[in-house]
């Protein structure tokens, strides 16, 4: 039986400055029509490199040997035009960011069809056809006005529906995703899973998946195959290799999940901030002399309180309006309604009024890297805000990175080294450095774990307690990670198209939730295991 990929003995081999470094060694896996295979693994555990190696997408540092055959014929040494022709037409790709693959320079609708107009020929109408019911399929709202916008106009989930509606295009025979729902909400995140699954089932199309989440890959995937330092140690039918793992690393990454609760905060603890119907609207403006015809309505009087030592965790869907909130609630964009900080109201004030508080209000985003100046040293990096709001009396800036960096799980004798020399985790341990180092009292988390693998997640999630406790930070969570949120957060607020539809401590709004779409987002988040099944 010919397989629709065929991969043996694959070692992959990088030259950096005078020596190698082997990413990949002898890996050996396949995937059949219609069939799901799941590769699995922590960050630099090769899985990435192994796939983007089937259709030579490694730079020119890197040398493959092995076998790499699709439906028979052999691609490895294969000519670029051979490559060309198969690359988004037989075998398409879904990268885990998407900002970093999308055009910043072309709308969405352009971007689509130029993949249409290259493989099918479409154009026109045709092709508008076609790219608005692609962005429907991948669950875009309001897909026909959309078609407009450009990449950085659209949140981060509507961002890689894009990529895979890129990627559905031309009806590829093998899909590659490459962490496709890392910046996904649950119940989008679930809608994908299903359209993948019904795409596989109607089209018989193969899908090879790259993912650190092992709750996708129990029910989603037929075979799973198990990466670490660049080899495959164990391989086999995913519910063999669920219910009996042979090897220790295995078990290791099946057992990873943050579990646990926060410290309790201490019933004297001070208030640290208060909002009272906090409103964001954002003007639409038509015509020559740019009337206001209208609002977009990102937040509607948003109601909460959080302490010193509380997290108030903030989930919903993608574009419904948490991030947004946390910037206002920051003064990095403007809003209607007051803004309690410490009991003083920080709305309306001046800049200038504003720059003696910010060491207090710091903010750890999703991405570690794009986060991070890939021009800076860690010691830069981490003692800018130094620079701005001033070192202590009678201590150096040096002298204090190496304290965070110890801190947070760092080692300090590495703050010379630069962010590309550290893995995902550890760019988000010197992100949380970062903003520590100020001593703040409200840290905004957004998404800080979803672009990191389960067993970095346990660690990120412990060590954020621990720096509370230690500290008694007040720290405000966005993610679309229910089990992480419950893991962190003492309260709760989930927010829908700009409203708050429910709110109250977690074991409450987990146990008990009265609105009907906590009860979808839950629902979502705990039974994805059953996605796929029969």
């Amino acid at each position: 039986m010919t397989h629709v990929l065929d991969v043996k003995d694959l070692t992959v081999t990088f030259r950096q400055e005078g020596r190698e470094v082997r990413a990949v060694r002898g890996v050996s896996f396949h995937v059949e029509k219609g069939e799901t295979v799941a590769l699995v693994g922590e960050s630099g555990s090769g899985k990435s490199v192994s796939a983007l190696s089937t259709v030579g997408l490694l730079p020119d540092s890197a040398q493959v040997t092995g076998s790499v055959r699709f439906k028979g014929a052999e691609l490895n040494g294969a000519s670029e035009n051979t490559l060309r022709g198969v690359r988004g037409n037989d075998v398409s790709f879904i990268f885990q960011e998407p900002m970093t693959s999308l055009n910043p320079l072309h709308t969405i609708e352009k971007q689509i069809t130029e993949s249409l107009a290259l493989h099918q020929g479409l154009g026109g109408a045709s092709a508008r056809k076609r790219v608005l019911e692609l962005l429907e399929k991948v669950g875009i709202r309001d897909a026909e006005t959309r078609m407009g916008a450009y990449p950085h106009q659209l949140s981060g989930g509507q961002r890689q529906r894009v990529m895979i509606a890129m990627a559905l295009a031309n009806g590829p025979e093998l899909l590659v995703a490459d962490e496709p729902t890392t910046a996904l909400d649950v119940t989008i995140q679930a809608q994908i899973l299903e359209l993948l699954v019904d795409l596989k089932r109607a089209e018989g199309m193969s899908l090879l998946f790259i993912t650190h989440d092992l709750n996708i890959v129990r029910r989603f995937a037929d075979r799973v195959c198990v990466m670490k330092d660049g080899e495959i140690v164990e391989q086999g039918p995913t519910e063999e290799i669920f219910a009996a793992p042979s090897h220790p690393y295995t078990r290791k990454l099946l057992a990873a999940e943050s579990t646990g609760q926060p410290a309790p905060v201490p019933g004297s603890a001070r208030e640290i901030l208060r909002t009272d119907k906090l409103r964001i609207w954002f003007p639409i403006q038509r015509g020559f002399l740019r009337r206001t015809v209208g609002h977009v309505k990102a937040v509607n009087e948003a109601n909460l309180s959080l302490r010193a030592g509380e997290t108030l965790g903030v989930v919903g869907e993608s574009g419904s309006g948490k991030t947004t909130l946390a910037l206002a609630i920051l003064r990095l964009i403007s809003s209607e309604g007051p803004i309690l900080f410490e009991g003083a109201d920080i709305q309306g004030r001046k800049s200038t009024s504003l720059r003696n508080m910010r060491r207090h209000l710091q903010i750890v985003f999703q991405d570690p890297f794009g986060s991070l100046s890939p021009r800076m040293t860690v010691e830069q990096i981490i003692s800018e805000g130094l620079g701005v709001h001033g070192v202590p009396t009678g201590r150096s800036a040096r002298e204090l990175v190496a304290e965070i960096m110890a801190e947070v799980g760092l080692d300090p004798s590495t703050m010379a080294r630069y962010p590309h020399e550290f893995s995902g985790g550890q760019r988000q341990r010197i992100a949380i450095a970062r903003a520590m180092i100020l001593r703040p009292k409200l840290v905004v988390l957004d998404e800080p774990t979803s672009a990191l693998d389960m067993t970095v997640q346990v660690q990120i999630v412990d060590l954020l307690r621990e720096l509370q406790r230690k500290h008694g930070l007040a720290y405000l969570f966005i993610s679309h990670d229910l089990r992480v949120v419950r893991a962190l957060s003492h309260k709760v607020i989930v927010m829908k198209q700009g409203d708050v539809v429910e709110a109250g401590p977690v074991a409450q709004v987990f146990e008990a939730p009265r609105h009907a779409y906590t009860r979808q987002l839950l629902a979502a988040a705990f039974d994805i295991t059953t996605i796929g099944a029969a």
